[in-house]
C-alpha cells in the first residue's frame, strides 16, 4: 500500500468536508456562530438547527476517525520500514557468512536438487555458482555409490530431522567426483529444514575434503603396526601381575591386562582394562599402589622406553590416541562409581564393557573379557554377594544371559 497516497487521498477528503461545511455557513445565515469556531462541535449544531441531513453529520465524524486512522497508519508503516530494513541486514549478513565461509556450503531440496552453493563449494565441485544451481548433488557422487547415496537420502526423509531435532546433523562420508577433477574423500554434514507440517523441505549441506586427514591416519596405522613388528614381544600368563617400570610403558599385543589399586582396607579396586592396542605402565599414573595383572590365558606385550617416545614426535603422535583411550575409560570407572545405586552402577559397568570389548553375537553382545564376580564388585564397589544377586536378577529379565564358554552376552538394547 502507498500510504503517502492514500494519506492525501485522506486529507483532500478532509478539507473538502470543510469547504462543504464552510458553504453551509454561508448558505443558512443563523449558523454565523458556528463559522466563527470552525469546531466540529459547532457544524453539529449547524446541522441541528438548520435541519440538514443525518447522513452529512456523520460524515464529519467519519472524517475526523479517518484522519487519526491515517496518522495510526503512518505509524505502523514505518516499524514496517523500520522490521524490513532490520531484516534486510540480516539476510545480507546471513549472505556474507554463507558465500564467504571457509567450509562448502549447499542449499538443496529434499531430494538433493541445489538451490544455493557458496565459493568454497563451488571450487571443490569444480563448477561455477551459477551452474551448480539446479544440478543434484547425485551427479557428483561416483556411479557406483549413487545407490547408497539416494537410500541414504531416502532414510534421512524418515528421521526426526524437525521440532525439538531441528538442528541435528548427519554425518556422513562419501566420495565425490568433481567435474574434470580428482576424486576425493568428503565429509558430508546435512541437516533438514522443515514446513509447518515437520516436513523436510531443504537440506543444508556442510562439505569438507578430508582426502588428507585418511592419508595421515593411514599412516599412522602404518607405524603402528611397524611398532609392533620392530619390536620383541613378551608373554605372560593368567594371574601372573606383569613388572612396572617407570622408564618405559607397555603397549598390548594380545590379551587382556587388569590395572588396580589397593584401598586402605587392602581391599583392591578396579581402574581400568588394558585391551590390544591399550597401553598402560607406572609412569601414565600417580597411584602409589598400582598393579597389572593378565586376566586371559596369556597376554603379549611390546614395551616402549619413555626416552624413545621424547624423541620421536611420530611415535608419541601414534601413542597419544591409546593413551587417551585409557585416560577416557578410566573416567568412566570414575563415573561409575559415583552411582548411587548398585544396580545403575553393575549396568553402566556391563555397557562399558559391551563398547570396549564387546563381539556382536546372534544373541545380542558377548564380552570377551570374562571377570568374576569380585572382579566386577570390586568395579561397583560393592560385595560380591551383591553383584551375583543382582546378575541373577539381569538374568530373570532377560537382559544378559551366558554362552558356552561362561561368557556374559548383553541383549540388545537390555540397559
Amino acid at each position: 500500500m502507498n500510504v503517502d497516497k492514500f494519506a492525501q487521498q485522506m486529507n483532500g477528503l478532509y478539507y473538502r468536508l470543510g469547504e462543504l461545511y464552510e458553504d453551509i455557513v454561508d448558505t443558512y445565515p443563523g449558523a454565523m456562530t458556528a463559522r466563527t469556531t470552525h469546531s466540529g462541535l459547532a457544524r453539529n449544531v449547524v446541522a441541528e438547527r438548520q435541519g440538514m441531513p443525518e447522513a452529512l453529520r456523520e460524515l464529519g465524524f467519519a472524517s475526523e476517525e479517518l484522519k487519526v486512522a491515517v496518522e495510526e497508519l503512518y505509524q505502523q508503516n514505518n516499524e514496517l520500514i523500520a522490521t524490513r530494513q532490520a531484516v534486510e541486514v540480516e539476510r545480507q549478513r546471513y549472505q556474507e557468512l554463507f558465500e564467504f565461509a571457509p567450509g562448502g556450503y549447499l542449499v538443496t531440496d529434499e531430494a538433493g536438487k541445489i538451490s544455493e552453493a557458496n565459493t568454497a563449494a563451488a571450487k571443490l565441485l569444480n563448477v561455477s555458482q551459477n551452474f551448480l544451481v539446479g544440478k543434484p548433488l547425485t551427479i557428483f557422487i561416483p556411479p557406483a555409490e549413487r545407490q547408497y547415496f539416494r537410500s541414504s537420502l531416502s532414510w534421512l526423509q524418515q528421521q526426526p530431522s524437525c521440532g525439538v531435532n531441528s538442528n541435528r546433523r548427519h554425518e556422513w562420508v562419501f566420495p565425490l567426483q568433481p567435474r574434470h577433477g580428482e576424486l576425493f574423500q568428503a565429509a558430508l554434514s546435512v541437516a533438514g529444514t522443515c514446513d509447518q507440517q515437520g516436513r523436510i523441505v531443504a537440506l543444508r549441506w556442510l562439505i569438507r575434503d578430508i582426502t588428507e586427514q585418511q592419508r595421515a591416519e593411514a599412516v599412522l596405522e602404518k607405524t603402528d603396526y611397524d611398532l609392533y613388528a620392530d619390536r620383541p614381544s613378551q608373554t605372560y600368563c593368567n594371574g601372573e601381575v606383569i613388572p612396572l617400570s617407570g622408564e618405559y610403558i607397555w603397549l598390548v599385543r594380545q590379551g587382556l591386562v587388569k590395572l588396580s589399586t589397593f584401598s586402605e582396607q587392602s581391599e583392591e579396586v578396579l581402574v581400568g582394562l588394558a585391551g590390544p592396542s591399550m597401553t598402560f605402565g607406572s609412569g601414565l599414573t600417580s597411584l602409589q599402589a598400582y598393579q597389572a595383572t593378565v586376566l586371559s590365558n596369556q597376554v603379549h606385550l611390546v614395551s616402549v622406553s619413555l626416552t624413545e617416545i621424547a624423541a620421536s614426535p611420530q611415535l608419541a603422535q601414534s601413542l597419544l590416541p591409546r593413551i587417551n583411550q585409557r585416560l577416557q575409560q578410566t573416567e568412566s570407572l570414575l563415573a561409575i562409581a559415583g552411582q548411587r545405586h548398585v544396580t545403575k552402577r553393575l549396568s553402566q559397568l556391563l555397557l562399558l564393557l559391551k563398547q570396549e570389548f564387546g563381539q556382536p553375537v546372534a544373541e545380542g553382545t558377548r564380552l570377551t573379557v570374562r571377570l568374576t564376580h569380585q572382579e566386577l564388585a570390586n568395579a561397583c564397589c560393592t560385595t560380591r554377594v551383591t553383584v551375583t544377586r543382582q546378575l541373577q536378577e539381569f538374568q530373570q529379565q532377560g537382559k544378559i544371559t551366558l554362552c558356552p564358554q561362561r561368557h556374559l552376552i548383553l541383549k540388545e538394547h537390555a540397559f
